[in-house]
């Protein structure tokens, strides 16, 4: 839908036209995504609560894990609530404005995501290679998450402003919700983007740039493991996770950017609707289960307070 200004037609709603594919399922669907949607929920909120209310788990490692599962539970309220009522609807429209903030809501969730990893990584390296200066390092953990996801907010911000200078010939967006990208694409003078192209490579190669520091972490972390049985005890349970839930979350990115940009129209919509949310899906459920299960204090917790409600 579209307003003409001063001979200027302007967007002021989108259509998600990704659903169209769903309309047949549209109430199995909803179920299926119902209960996914109630699962993150209570698995990421139970384990916030128990880390918050134990004060034996106040340390910097539960710290980030804490916020990660945060982090979970706002990138998917960017995604669930309006993906389940669109499910139920027969015109799946949203606001020019509403768009563009469930775009910085789900784009900041994930490349937040992968600061706290690199946060995470840190964290293990201080812990196993420099274990003298851990306490007086990672005393600031709480500082380090807020500058991190702050500044991760403020550079998708910047993409989502040059994003919102653009004008729009098109309202479709082939998606079930919006991407920065998608909406780009449908500027009507493409020379009008080449800003926006540069500031999305340039918060890619920032990511990017994340990912090597974690390699470059844990290449230290396994160079001091492998010279001490206690370091590799210590590896196994509390940096597999890590590498677990980083290895998940760069697969699924690089297919959702592979689809985004290269994606083939030859594709089933079915399968290409599957890769632009999985990451709003098997993280948020897969990272809290798996942390929850490995980390011995936390499991210890968990088994705690789930035997004291059964008696």
């Amino acid at each position: 839908l579209s307003i003409t200004m001063n001979n200027v037609s302007v967007i002021t709603m989108f259509f998600l036209s990704g659903f169209n594919e769903t309309i047949s399922h549209r109430f199995v669907l909803f179920f299926l995504s119902l209960l996914c949607y109630c699962i993150i929920c209570l698995v990421n909120v139970s384990l916030i609560v128990i880390i918050i209310l134990d004060t034996n788990l106040h340390e910097p490692m539960y710290i980030l894990l804490c916020v990660f599962c945060m982090n979970a539970l706002y990138g998917t309220a960017g995604f669930f609530p309006r993906f389940l009522w669109d499910l139920l609807s027969d015109v799946h429209l949203i606001s020019y404005y509403g768009c563009l903030i469930q775009n910085q809501v789900i784009y900041s969730f994930a490349c937040g995501e992968l600061s706290i990893l690199a946060l995470m990584a840190y964290d293990r390296y201080v812990a196993i290679c420099q274990p003298l200066k851990y306490h007086s390092i990672m005393s600031k953990v709480i500082r380090f998450a807020c500058f991190s996801w702050f500044t991760t907010f403020c550079i998708l911000a910047v993409n989502v402003f040059l994003t919102s200078r653009l004008k729009l010939c098109s309202p479709y967006i082939s998606r079930l919700f919006c991407v920065n990208w998608s909406i780009v694409q449908l500027a009507c003078f493409p020379a009008q983007t080449a800003i926006n192209a540069i500031v999305a490579n340039i918060t890619i190669s920032i990511y990017f740039l994340h990912g090597v520091f974690i390699v470059w972490s844990y290449m230290y972390i396994i160079q001091t493991c492998v010279k001490s049985i206690e370091n590799r005890a210590k590896f196994m349970q509390t940096c597999v996770p890590h590498l677990v839930s980083l290895f998940t979350f760069v697969v699924i990115m690089l297919l959702d950017i592979i689809n985004m940009r290269l994606g083939s129209k030859e594709l089933p919509r079915t399968l290409q609707n599957f890769a632009a949310i999985e990451f709003l899906v098997i993280p948020p459920i897969m990272n809290p289960l798996m942390y929850g299960f490995k980390l011995n204090k936390l499991r210890k917790r968990i088994y705690s307070v789930v035997i004291s409600k059964t008696k």
